[in-house]
């Protein structure tokens, strides 16, 4: 007897937190060709609440979701020593014929 997959029930509030903005660079851009969307989200995003926001919030199937995390640089501010923060990325492999349309934002 198989168990059955649970899936995150997410209200529209955490779906926003956990998305957090789309990465638009040119490699995440070359991506979007093979049908996967790149995405900056929550650093304490799980794969499966990822893939429930994406597909609540643009109505889309997801396949895949595969994530890491961005470790901050060492950088100097005003002449003293930093760090800045880490933050994921998220790649989200999309159902063939589906597709995210990042220009016109979110309702």
């Amino acid at each position: 007897m198989s168990e059955a997959v649970t899936r995150p029930l997410l209200s529209k509030e955490r779906m926003y937190q956990t998305i957090l903005a789309p990465l638009v660079t040119e490699k995440a851009t070359a991506l979007s060709e093979q049908n996967q969307f790149a995405f900056r989200v929550a650093i304490d995003a799980t794969k499966p609440e990822i893939k429930a926001a994406v597909e609540g919030l643009f109505g889309v199937k997801v396949l895949a979701v595969n994530t890491l995390v961005v470790k901050g640089k060492a950088k100097r501010f005003r002449g003293r020593p930093g760090q800045r923060s880490d933050w994921k990325k998220a790649m989200v492999k999309l159902a063939e014929g589906q597709s995210i349309d990042l220009t016109t934002g979110l309702a």
